[in-house]
Parts: structure tokens; C-alpha cells; sequence
């Protein structure tokens, strides 16, 4: 993994995930780019192809969550990921989530993680648990016109 360059930020606002996943989709604006590119954001490439994405701290972190105090266990590190749309669905989670795990441990040294995950998602939900995360608090956070649940999980 290596910090994400402009060029696979510009192809990552591009991806377009379906309903109900859309919720994930990024808008194709400056701000979204410069946070990609703020070097807390990391491109997993295979066979010289961007699959995806994780970040760590803050960027991991849900606005309204961060209101609640739930992210205050600095003994925990934040991470989130995006895995390219084509990609997912297709039992390629756990083998990529694992690979963002290694990278934070040995990069920020901290074996314990956290991330927060839309109640929706099971997909993503089932991956966690089985790679060992356990629900921890849950939460609203405001998406667009309306409110979307959260869980934040700990491993």
C-alpha cells in the first residue's frame, strides 16, 4: 500500500456503489480529493490495479459518533475501507480487510482496531465479526435528508 495519489483519488470518486450501498458514493469535488490525498489514506493495488482504499484516525471516524465520544480510546486505532464496487460481493473482504489490519498495526503500532459501520450493511457486518470485531456502542448520523444507524466495533 502507498498513499493516494491524486490520480487514484480522481478514480476513486468515481466509483459508484448500488443502492442501498450508495450511501457510500463520493462526489467528484476538490474536497473530496485533497481529503484522499491528506496522507492518512492508503491505495491497495493487485497486479498494478487500484482495488481499493483504507484510512486511519480521524478520517475513520463518523462525524456524529465523534459527538457522542466515542472515538476518545486512543488505545484504538480508526480505520475505514472501500473496497472498488465491482469487487465486493464477491468473498474478496476478508483477505482485503486483513491486509488494512497489518498495514495499521505495523504502521501506526497499535493491535487493536475500531470502525464504525452503517447498521444496513450486513455484508460488511458479518465480514467484521468473523475477522473478529464485536459491536460496541451504536449511534445516528445525519446522511444527506436523513438518519442513518451505525455500530462502532472494536478488535
Amino acid at each position: 500500500m502507498k498513499t493516494i495519489t491524486k490520480q487514484a483519488a480522481k478514480k476513486i470518486v468515481k466509483w459508484k456503489y448500488e443502492p442501498p450501498y450508495s450511501m457510500y458514493n463520493m462526489t467528484n469535488d476538490l474536497e473530496n480529493i485533497q481529503e484522499l490525498t491528506d496522507g492518512s489514506y492508503f491505495a491497495v493495488y493487485h497486479n498494478y490495479e487500484l482495488v481499493g482504499y483504507f484510512c486511519y484516525g480521524a478520517n475513520a471516524q463518523v462525524p456524529s459518533g465523534m459527538h457522542k465520544g466515542l472515538y476518545l480510546n486512543q488505545n484504538l486505532l480508526d480505520i475505514g475501507l472501500g473496497l472498488r464496487p465491482d469487487l465486493t460481493g464477491k468473498r474478496k473482504g476478508y483477505h482485503f480487510l486483513n491486509t488494512g489490519l497489518t498495514f495499521g498495526e505495523l504502521n501506526y503500532g497499535l493491535s487493536s482496531f475500531r470502525l464504525s459501520v452503517a447498521t444496513f450493511n450486513q455484508r460488511a457486518i458479518n465480514l467484521y465479526k468473523k475477522a473478529g470485531f464485536s459491536d460496541v456502542a451504536t449511534f445516528m448520523n445525519k446522511n444527506g435528508d436523513k438518519e442513518v444507524e451505525f455500530i462502532v466495533m472494536v478488535k
